[in-house]
């Protein structure tokens, strides 16, 4: 049986940043939520430069040190070393919060960073993979490295566990409308939409840098 996801509030607005990519070179998909008083930044890893980054949050008003909290899917380079760009936010990862010299150990999993921002341990890609749900008036969204981007891969010819990855997808497509893989564009789940809330409002579309 699959674990239960825990309900949570669907007050988040977000914006990809920059869609990520790989091939001669790569770039991790990098996201932004808002939720209340809470600004997350999801998986600040390698871009083309810090503007990638830094630019359309400018556009927003959103200065970085004004950044609470940075979510990493996963601990390869490729998708955590942009995070000295917010010197002030706590990180987390599927072991614990850290904030300057402060480790808080805790499960990841069920663990809410705001009301509508919750995680889940989704082991697949590599074993400490977490995936972050964010809860919209326009569905869910998952940012994920269960997807690289739109296509799977499948399998995943980097993953540690295909068959925990398939699994875990299957889980996530329970709940997310929205798919924001670890390089690639958002997409929209595959299939019927299986969520009555998610029917009953207007889809907020995502956003991305280059539009």
């Amino acid at each position: 049986m699959p674990k239960p996801i825990p309900p949570f509030a669907r007050d988040a607005t977000f914006e990809v940043l920059c869609a990520g990519y790989v091939g001669d070179r790569v770039a991790s998909t990098v996201s932004f939520v808002e939720d209340g008083k809470s600004r997350i930044i999801i998986d600040p890893g390698m871009v083309a430069s810090p503007g990638r980054i830094l630019e359309p949050l400018s556009r927003r008003r959103i200065r970085p040190q004004s950044v609470t909290d940075i979510v990493l899917s996963h601990h390869h380079p490729d998708h955590t070393i942009n995070c000295a760009l917010f010197p002030n936010a706590r990180i987390h990862d599927v072991w614990a919060e850290y904030r300057d010299d402060l480790w808080t150990s805790r499960a990841a999993e069920g663990y809410r960073v705001a009301p509508s921002v919750l995680l889940l341990e989704t082991p697949g890609h590599t074993p400490q993979d977490i995936t972050t749900l964010v809860g919209t008036r326009g569905g869910v969204a998952a940012f994920t490295h269960l997807w690289w981007n739109s296509d799977g891969p499948t399998p995943d010819p980097l993953a540690s566990d295909n068959a925990s990855l398939r699994r875990e997808r299957k889980r996530v497509l329970r709940i997310a409308d929205t798919i924001v893989p670890g390089h690639g564009a958002p997409f929209r789940r595959p299939g019927p939409r299986r969520r009555a809330a998610g029917a009953r409002h207007r889809s907020r579309q995502p956003r991305t840098s280059s539009e």
